[in-house]
């Protein structure tokens, strides 16, 4: 039990009110962010580093439509192309010019020939994974002319259709 030793001229109400301190409703203070809104337990969302920037409906959404890029990896010595999942980022079909099965077949491994070849088996492999559409963007160095439209080109034409996105 607790004994007040209330000083002469004093109310008991007002000993009490000094020797206690506000409570909220869950047993601690109410400490409020910057603009006085929130409480400080409740975490913020995170705010975007330029508010001006409006994300538009197709970029929230093409992830889900377009779900298969194509990427094209064409190098002094050899010819690659992949196709993954946007979402899942796992391959699904891969095809290059390094392979066993292919390099005893082609007389070089960086030309027009071998991009055509590498298209081809790309195509059969995405077609037996059942992926029948996909999309390209070439990379900011790559221009969309020879080896790399060898490689789309032959995609196309054996059944797997590519949109190229061209800026």
């Amino acid at each position: 039990m607790l004994y007040y030793i209330v000083p002469d001229g004093m109310e008991f109400n007002k000993v009490i009110q000094s020797h206690c301190s506000p409570r909220s409703f869950f047993g601690v203070e109410d400490y409020l962010d910057d603009n006085n809104s929130r409480p400080y337990t409740y975490q913020k969302e995170k705010k975007s580093k330029n508010p001006q920037k409006h994300i538009s409906f197709k970029q929230r959404t093409i992830a889900f439509m377009e779900p298969f890029t194509l990427d094209v990896l064409i190098s002094k010595r050899f010819v690659q192309a992949s196709l993954t999942h946007r979402v899942t980022c796992k391959q699904v079909a891969v095809s290059g010019t390094n392979s066993k099965d292919i390099k005893a077949a082609l007389k070089s491994r960086c030309d027009i020939p071998a991009c055509l070849a590498v298209g081809r088996i790309l195509a059969d492999r995405a077609r037996e994974a059942d992926v029948y559409t996909a999309s390209y963007t070439p990379r900011a160095r790559d221009k969309f002319e020879g080896k790399i439209r060898a490689v789309v080109q032959s995609l196309i034409d054996n059944g797997i259709d590519v949109k190229v996105y061209l800026d």
